[in-house]
Formats: C-alpha cells, sequence, structure tokens
C-alpha cells in the first residue's frame, strides 16, 4: 500500500477530524483560561497578597541588581522568573480541573444511557443450543 493513499485512509477517517476540532478547541480554551487567571483570578489575589504582581517576581542571577523583571531582561539578565511559574501553575491546575469536569460529565451521561438502554438477553452457550438440538431431535 502506498504511503499517500495510507495517509488519505487516516485522513478521511472521522477520528482524524475529531482529533483536529478537539485540538483546535483545545488552543482556544486554553487561552480562554489564561486570560482568566492572569486578569481575573490574579489581580485579586495579589492585591490581598499587598499588590504583587506576580509576573513581574523573579530572582536576579547577575551581579547588577534591577528594580523589575522587564529591565532585567532588557538588560539580558539572568533572570529565575518564579511569577511566571507560579502563573502557569494556576493555569494548568485550572484547566485540569476543567477537563476533569468535563470528563465527569460525559461518563455520568454514557452512565445514565447505558442504564436506560435495555439490556440484550444473554445467548446461551454452545452446550446448551447443542442440549436444545438433541432435546428437538427426541421429541421428533
Amino acid at each position: 500500500m502506498s504511503l499517500m493513499k495510507e495517509f488519505k485512509e487516516f485522513a478521511v477517517k472521522g477520528n482524524a477530524f475529531d482529533m483536529a476540532v478537539g485540538i483546535i478547541i483545545g488552543g482556544a480554551f486554553g487561552k480562554i483560561v489564561s486570560s482568566l487567571v492572569n486578569d481575573v483570578i490574579m489581580p485579586p489575589i495579589g492585591r490581598l497578597l499587598g499588590n504583587v504582581d506576580f509576573t513581574g517576581l523573579f530572582f536576579n542571577l547577575g551581579a547588577t541588581s534591577y528594580e523589575t523583571l522587564a529591565a532585567a531582561k532588557k538588560a539580558g539578565a539572568p533572570t529565575l522568573n518564579y511569577g511566571n511559574f507560579i502563573q502557569t501553575v494556576i493555569d494548568f491546575l485550572i484547566i485540569a480541573f476543567a477537563i476533569f469536569m468535563m470528563i465527569k460529565g460525559l461518563n455520568a451521561m454514557r452512565k445514565k444511557e447505558e442504564e436506560e438502554a435495555p439490556a440484550e438477553p444473554t445467548k446461551p452457550s454452545e452446550e446448551v443450543l447443542l442440549l436444545q438440538e438433541i432435546r428437538d431431535s427426541l421429541k421428533k
């Protein structure tokens, strides 16, 4: 089978399209969560902690002292930007919780559908079928 034919079969399957849609929606969802964290959640937390801007928190690894992270970056100084890390961890936690809740909801819907669906009668085993054939032939 040629490589192009295999690729065509893969690309036109529904799973590939579903995956592409999921990736696109996931990217947009990530932007929404980042905005939620950066613009809604972190400012009040920073205010409660004494007007701290988490994105500006850093350790200067160089010899020269800098007032802000922007000034240190502009000078090309080595810095450890732990404030950005804190925000990224909060982003991750919110995204992970949202995905957990979505999966939990989907599983609950599936379980409900399975409970509502009538159960198929179990098929008799081969031995039982054979015994029924013998019984039927003896009746004749």
